[in-house]
């Protein structure tokens, strides 16, 4: 979607009503903060998060993470207060969950807009209900816009399995036609797409697992629930070096007087064609990115 490539390997939900989860957070080596206005917060202590979240933006000290605010969904009694608020918190992005629908993405901008929200600032859609699956191509294809474009796609497996009463297990068969639909038309478009949680936190053995199927389906990173999960989530959807290295060979040799030009050439006996360059390009930058959000 966007030119620059950032690194969303790990986008970790803190309670933007806990002080001490605002301050750790700026010493996390996460990709992405989302200070949480939602589910984490209870509905007497809304307000008060909201100014949490945006002073902490505004205060600064995160380093190279990416920040984003999630509001309470369309339709709630918050909803119109935090998209405001948002607008012109300093926040990388709005979070906006249960989006099912353009009618939804044209409302978010809408309500943006009359904050005074920059044009950069970003709307990162939660799919999260069946109609936002049945949805999600047109959604995808609502999110290019000169102010306020969808860049990333967020999956809601929790839920996704309260409104189905599909079962969550360690396979997770009952959802990954739902989750290969998001993938392909969150790459149609091109957008980011980041997993669901992994609800428990102390069963790092099971989030690798869960962290290595979403890499297999295309998913760019994993929303995380507590800190704990960060390394094994950053490890999983880092490139490995020997992916790299063979990635740069690939682009060398294409590079090379002979190839210039070529559809196909042969590396090492082996058939490469320019849609592997073209990979190869993208594991590098992905991999440069990343180096780059991990420099102090």
């Amino acid at each position: 979607m966007t030119d620059k490539i950032r690194p969303r390997r790990s986008a970790l939900y803190m309670p933007a009503s806990n002080e001490r989860a605002l301050e750790k957070a700026r010493t996390l080596g996460v990709d992405a903060v989302i200070f949480d206005l939602e589910d984490a917060v209870a509905p007497g202590a809304k307000a008060d998060a909201r100014k949490s979240a945006c002073a902490a933006v505004k205060a600064g000290g995160y380093g190279n993470r990416e920040l984003v605010i999630r509001a309470n969904g369309l339709g709630t009694d918050w909803a119109g207060d935090d998209l405001a608020a948002i607008a012109t918190s300093g926040a990388d992005g709005v979070c906006v969950p249960k989006v099912e629908s353009v009618q939804d993405v044209e409302a978010i901008r809408k309500a943006l807009a009359a904050a005074g929200a920059p044009g950069v600032l970003s709307i990162w859609a939660m799919i999260e209900t069946p109609h936002g699956i049945l949805n999600v191509e047109a959604i995808c294809s609502a999110a290019r816009s000169d102010n306020n474009p969808v860049t990333v796609i967020l999956m809601g497996t929790n839920d996704l399995a309260k409104e189905t009463r599909a079962e969550q297990t360690p396979d997770r068969l009952p959802m990954v036609a739902w989750l290969s639909r998001c993938v392909v038309a969150a790459r149609a478009h091109g957008l980011d797409i980041l997993d669901g949680v992994y609800n428990n936190f102390r069963d790092l053995e099971g989030l690798e697992a869960e962290c290595i199927h979403g890499r297999q389906l295309g998913m760019d990173g994993k929303t995380l629930i507590h800190p704990g999960q960060i390394e094994i989530c950053n490890k999983v959807f880092s490139p490995p070096p020997g992916e790299v290295e063979e990635a740069r060979r690939i682009i060398a040799a294409f590079e090379e007087p002979d190839n210039k030009g070529k559809g196909v050439i042969n590396l090492d006996g082996q058939m490469v064609e320019l849609l592997h360059r073209d990979m190869a390009l993208r594991t590098v930058a992905i991999a440069e990115a990343i180096s780059e959000a991990e420099t102090p």
